[in-house]
């Protein structure tokens, strides 16, 4: 089994699509004006709208109602992107942080208020835990 995909659901498809273009350097790949994808090697950050929900099951998922799960991206260098996120981000919740478990990370949040988490690993532990995923 391989996870693939996590779907993201917003009132504003082209907002919450251009704030991941902007934060990742990825370009997404529309199927509608209702539903994209950023694609990375390792996964899919899908975005729907509101109006996708009924087609799963009508009222099971609400957009920008989320406090429980953190959207997180492995990237070169976390501190440049710290830089690079400075004056787009409204929220940072966290500057760059060494963790306990030997990741660098910058948590902030998306214009829905999603948890966003992009991460180094920086200790010898963590960069072998990483080292085979690609970026």
């Amino acid at each position: 089994m391989n996870l693939v995909s996590l779907r993201v659901i917003t009132d504003d498809v082209a907002r919450l699509v251009g704030f991941y273009e902007r934060a990742t350097g990825l370009r997404a790949t529309w199927a509608t004006e209702d539903f994209a994808e950023l694609r990375t090697p390792s996964g899919t950050l899908a975005i729907g709208s509101r109006r996708t929900v009924p087609l799963f099951a009508p009222g099971s998922a609400r957009p920008a109602d989320n406090r429980s799960v953190i959207v997180e991206f492995l990237v070169d260098d976390v501190d440049a992107v710290h830089r690079n996120l400075t004056g787009f981000v409204d929220e940072f919740v966290r500057e760059p942080t060494t963790m306990p478990w030997g990741n660098r990370a910058l948590l902030f949040r998306d214009p829905d208020g999603n948890l966003v988490n992009f991460f180094t690993p920086v200790t010898p532990a963590a960069v072998e835990k990483f080292a085979g995923v690609a970026r």
